[in-house]
């Protein structure tokens, strides 16, 4: 019996370790190339949290109980919202893909759900917003990704006694958290069912179950169970991608890795302690603003020129840049944020080649700008408006067939020898970006 038990627990042991063996199916492969080469996607904070235009954090930052909270889907009726223009505008801007809040820690559902009151079907509103943002984008050749939150500030099932925030709820049963994860999963089985093809799942509010970031040990307070979501995801739709916004290295099961308000290898936010990985996909995420959700009191708005920037040294790192909005609560988008991205577009008319389906360049992001390269093409991003002449060492070429100006195809001057390079070139300082293409023979 003894012998017999042991062998038994060995193979439990064999079934589990394979349960966590992820092998990614070549449509999931097939997206993450997709997904590598789009380089540009527009995020977009939009929901009950809108109104009070204190951010998406509202509800726990202004310590708001759940009874309170939840009467705001009474007032959220966006009669402006408007999917195709959304869309459109998106496209316009250069992006290829949008990543749609679907459910906030906030715990409010954009679509309609059959396991949470709380969605937008019980507003005034009642139209199913997630579906109308899917056909568009289904419509119009843009790529759609959704955001869902790991925790919830109004669940009584999430376990709230663990966690680092919403403890102002007003909540005081105790977590289960088995009746939480079966809601995730009918939840994430509605989003991968009933919306056609999904191009990723985005998902946040891991940390809030372990230490601060910059903590030696940040081990999960729960076990999450991510074998059993990820299996889930993958098996309904094999080439939708994983993220997970944990502010940790990826995790078995996860096709892409993001960085918060950070560019892969740089931690001014405080929240990126991790190293960029060598294998998946990577995304960095940026507000236009200072903020994500829509916020009154926010004024500043980042220039194109900083955009511009911005979208460069992400793509020169080999990482793509998903910028974001925040829609007013009547759906709306603020004329600053539309004004933006359609300068972003504008300037991608002109320069995208240098920025969609390129990979990092051979040296990282300097103070004169950054590099990004093709197999066949080397792109020189000046970006500081005054570095005329530049010399570069390692150059990954055999020799370099001419250099010229990407907007005009005006020839730039060039010495190369044993993989030296010199340029000279006269810097326009009132554009964003002096680009200089290097046509190379490997």
């Amino acid at each position: 019996m003894k012998k017999l038990a042991i062998i038994g627990l060995v193979l439990l042991f064999g079934l589990q370790l394979k349960a966590q063996d992820y092998v990614p199916a070549a449509s999931n492969l097939k997206q993450r190339a997709w997904f590598n080469d789009a380089r540009f996607g527009l995020f977009i904070h939009w929901g009950p949290f809108s109104i009070p235009g204190s951010g998406e954090w509202v509800m726990n930052e202004r310590k708001l109980n759940v009874h309170n909270y939840t009467n705001l889907k009474d007032f959220f009726n966006p009669t402006e919202f408007n999917a195709a223009q959304w869309v459109s505008m998106a496209k316009n801007a250069g992006m290829k893909y949008i990543t749609l809040i679907t459910r906030h820690h906030d715990g409010f559902s954009m679509w309609d759900t059959k396991y949470s009151d709380f969605n937008i079907m019980n507003t005034p509103y009642k139209k199913d917003i997630v579906k109308m943002m899917a056909d568009e984008c289904h419509k119009q050749g843009v790529q759609l990704y959704l955001y869902y939150s790991l925790l919830d500030w109004r669940r009584e099932d999430y376990p709230h006694e663990t966690g680092r925030t919403g403890q102002n709820s007003g909540r005081t049963g105790k977590g289960d958290y088995a009746s939480y994860l079966q809601f995730m999963k009918n939840q994430l089985t509605e989003l991968l069912t009933n919306y056609g093809e999904i191009g990723g799942i985005w998902f946040d509010g891991h940390w809030d179950q372990t230490a601060p970031e910059g903590e030696k040990d940040r081990t999960s307070r729960i076990d999450w169970k991510y074998n059993e979501i990820y299996g889930l995801i993958h098996k309904l739709q094999p080439q939708c991608m994983i993220g997970n916004n944990h502010h940790l290295s990826p995790f078995a099961g996860e096709d892409f890795q993001m960085f918060e308000r950070d560019l892969p290898g740089e931690n001014k936010s405080g929240l990126s302690f991790q190293e960029a990985s060598d294998k998946l996909p990577l995304e960095t995420c940026e507000t236009i603003s200072n903020s994500w959700g829509y916020n009154l009191s926010d004024t500043h708005y980042k220039s194109n020129k900083e955009l511009v920037n911005m979208l460069v040294k992400a793509a020169s790192l080999g990482s793509n840049l998903l910028l974001n909005i925040g829609p007013m609560p009547n759906g709306k988008i603020q004329p600053e944020f539309q004004d933006r991205l359609a300068g972003m577009g504008a300037w991608l008319k002109v320069y995208g080649e240098s920025i969609y389906n390129t990979k990092a360049g051979f040296i990282k992001p300097q103070a004169w700008g950054s590099i990004t390269q093709t197999d066949k093409n080397i792109y020189i991003h000046i970006l500081d408006g005054k570095t005329n002449t530049l010399d570069l060492e390692n150059v990954p070429a055999k020799k370099i067939k001419k250099a010229y100006l990407l907007k005009d195809k005006t020839a730039v001057n060039y010495t190369f020898k044993n993989g030296k390079l010199s340029l000279n070139s006269a810097v326009n300082t009132s554009e964003p970006d002096h680009v200089i293409v290097l046509d190379i023979a490997q």
